[in-house]
Order: structure tokens, then C-alpha cells, then sequence
């Protein structure tokens, strides 16, 4: 950004950072005790939309999702943490980076459990999608973070033309030969 920028249709990472902490509790658990994943993705989802929104100043809506890794298991009883921050806007999306940390409250330990990318869209009062302020990086780690965030989406459309060519070829009979090997049975 230049010093001719006008900066009335920019907004700081620091902005919309959003942190949301919530008790695990039993009911959020599976039969082995842990956290479920789907807790924590909808939570991650939330976190993602408030500092969207706070960002856009509009609603948005969750276009897609990078990787999910659950690194560690999250115990009933501990403290999940979500701290999201505005990694990366294009003009009516936005990329929303989540750290997830638990922590056990008792022993005072901290594990760092998730790390995801939420891509969001702001929509207008008619559903449509919405221009977003433009973002300012206000120190290295934001610009590491949105040019991290712009190699991603450069990768995922990459990614997008890839699959397309993964698709079954038309010729039954060599889809069957393409199973030799596998651990699969083909019925009938």
C-alpha cells in the first residue's frame, strides 16, 4: 500500500481477531472420552464467522475448508481455545486462519491441537457476494500469513484442474485391470 492508498477501505489483522474459549463437557465427548471432531469444527466455523464478518462488515458464509488435522485428542474438563485472525482477503473473500489450543486446566498444560484455514465469503443484504475492505499487515508475521494464505489458494486450483483428470475413464474393462492389487472385490 502506498502513501496514495486510501486506507478508508482498509482494516488491520488486529481488527477482527477473535478468540472463543469453551469448556469441553461430557456431552461433547465420544464413546472413547475424547472431544469430538464435529465439536470442534463447528466451533472452528464459528470463530471463522465472527472475525469474517467483523472484517467484512457483512455476513458471510464458509466456501470451503484447507486440511483439518487433529494433532492431539481433546480430554472432557479442558479449555479448547480458538483464536482466529485475517490471514489473506481477495475482493469478496476472505481467509481465515484458526489455531486451536486445549488446555487442562488442573496441571496446567497447553497442547496445540488443530490448525485450519476457513475461506469465507461476505454477502450483501441481497445474498450477493460483497466487496471486502482490503487488509493491513501491520508486522512480518501478517505478511508471512497472507502470502502463505495466496500460495494456498494458487495450489488449491492447482489442486481443483488435477482431480478433474482423476476421473474413471469410460472403459469399464480398464477400470477393472486398474484394480489388480487393491483390496477390493468387484460383485457381479
Amino acid at each position: 500500500m502506498t502513501a496514495l492508498t486510501d486506507q478508508s477501505d482498509y482494516k488491520t489483522v488486529s481488527f477482527s481477531e477473535t478468540t472463543i474459549t469453551e469448556l469441553m463437557i461430557p456431552s461433547y465427548s465420544n464413546f472413547g472420552g475424547k472431544i469430538h471432531g464435529g465439536i470442534l469444527l463447528s466451533l472452528m466455523d464459528k470463530v471463522a464467522y465472527v472475525c469474517a464478518a467483523k472484517h467484512a462488515g457483512n455476513y458471510c458464509v464458509t466456501a470451503s475448508i484447507d486440511t483439518v488435522d487433529f494433532l492431539q485428542p481433546v480430554e472432557v474438563g479442558e479449555l479448547v481455545s480458538l483464536m482466529a485472525s485475517v490471514n489473506y482477503v481477495g475482493n469478496t473473500s476472505l481467509v481465515v486462519g484458526i489455531r486451536v489450543i486445549s488446555e487442562n486446566i488442573k496441571n496446567n498444560s497447553v497442547k496445540h491441537t488443530n490448525t485450519s484455514y476457513f475461506t469465507m465469503v461476505a454477502k450483501d443484504d441481497s445474498n450477493k457476494p460483497a466487496k471486502v475492505p482490503g487488509l493491513i499487515l501491520e508486522h512480518r508475521e501478517q505478511v508471512r500469513r497472507f502470502i502463505e494464505a495466496r500460495r494456498r489458494k494458487e495450489i488449491k486450483q492447482s489442486y481443483v484442474k488435477e482431480v478433474e483428470q482423476i476421473k474413471m475413464p469410460d472403459n469399464y474393462e480398464h477400470c477393472i485391470q486398474m484394480l489388480t492389487g487393491e483390496r477390493c472385490l468387484v460383485a457381479g
